[in-house]
């Protein structure tokens, strides 16, 4: 595993950004650049952004790599490659940190933001994908689709504390600033489960009417809503956090996955494993569908930008290579 220093195509690739010209694409975003991404057309995953540093970090998954992208310069700045497959990636910026699952060598690897090198491999056993942090307690909580767990690493000591059998398929896990509890879909019992940020015990199970196999998780900590991906059926069900009854339930693009959010705009952005990506509008606890814009081939990961309200689409293959795409919302 090593990290490649990519500022010498700094410049190629900044110039290529500025001579495009922006691009219609749908009715409610605009492409405004294609910057080209190091290795192979392979799948890519998770994004993390720092947005005290404005680095994105884009987990490559077929490559087995990590890259951190400057959306300020929109340049690669880093590359750090060998990892036996990767799936999630968290940047937590209080500790100077990047933690990303390794399923391929079960392990949770710890990265020095500054740096850009690998500080340490902590035990993750089964497939690790979805990361979440507890900032109350310091723990991370890895979400485990294939053994139906949780594992609870507490990041102060860097070890591997517990796993939590959850009796079901784990998706993805996310934090609730407003319960102070961690939240993971269980994919084949169509529940949220609610564990304690320190121990990981489960604290409460709450059952999902209207959607099959829930993968996606994002919280709305402001709003006290949860909208959950359900790859099974394509639907998006939006869950109070006051009571976990399911407000809505709308349709999105096929095999939705990841989920991103511009709370200044109100707008949530569904990225689906096709070409999809279901553009949603929230205003007084209530999403309507804006539509379904063609954002690109494998535009299962989005990640937005609060502060430019820019959004960023990994695609493996344009033109015969990997593109970082990036859109702005027409309004």
């Amino acid at each position: 595993m090593h990290w490649t220093s990519l500022f010498p195509l700094a410049c190629v690739l900044i110039a290529g950004c500025a001579s495009g010209s922006a691009t219609a694409v749908s009715t409610t975003l605009i492409q405004v650049a294609d910057v080209p991404l190091p290795g192979g057309t392979s799948r890519f995953d998770y994004q993390s952004l720092d947005p005290k540093s404005g680095i994105l970090y884009l987990s490559h998954m077929g490559d087995g790599e990590l890259l951190a992208f400057d959306t300020h310069t929109r340049t690669v700045i880093g590359r750090l490659t060998g990892f036996p497959g990767i799936t999630g990636v968290l940047a937590i910026t209080s500790l100077g940190k990047v933690y990303c699952s390794v399923p391929g060598a079960n392990e949770v690897d710890v990265v020095d933001e500054y740096s850009f090198k690998k500080l340490a491999g902590l035990p993750a056993d089964g497939f690790a994908d979805g990361l979440a942090y507890a900032p109350t307690t310091g723990k991370l909580f890895v979400s485990d689709e294939n053994t139906g767990r949780e594992m609870v690493i507490d990041t102060k000591k860097g070890r591997l504390l517990v796993r939590v059998s959850l009796g079901g398929e784990t998706g993805n896990t996310q934090y609730d600033p407003g319960s102070g509890h961690i939240l993971a879909n269980l994919q084949t019992l169509g529940e949220i489960v609610e564990l304690d940020p320190d121990s990981g015990a489960v604290l409460a199970r709450h059952h999902l009417e209207g959607g099959r196999h829930p993968h996606g998780l994002l919280v709305d900590a402001v709003n006290r809503l949860a909208f959950v991906a359900c790859e099974g059926n394509a639907k998006l069900l939006v869950v109070d956090l006051k009571d976990f009854h399911v407000r809505q339930i709308l349709d999105t693009g096929d095999d939705p996955d990841v989920l991103s959010m511009d709370p200044g705009l109100g707008r949530l952005y569904v990225a689906c494993e096709g070409n999809i990506l279901s553009v949603f509008s929230l205003k007084d606890r209530h999403l309507a569908k804006l539509e379904d814009a063609r954002a690109g081939e494998h535009c299962h990961s989005v990640c937005v930008d609060p502060a430019t309200h820019l959004l960023y689409l990994p695609l493996q293959n344009v033109g015969g290579g990997p593109v970082l795409r990036i859109m702005r919302p027409t309004q």
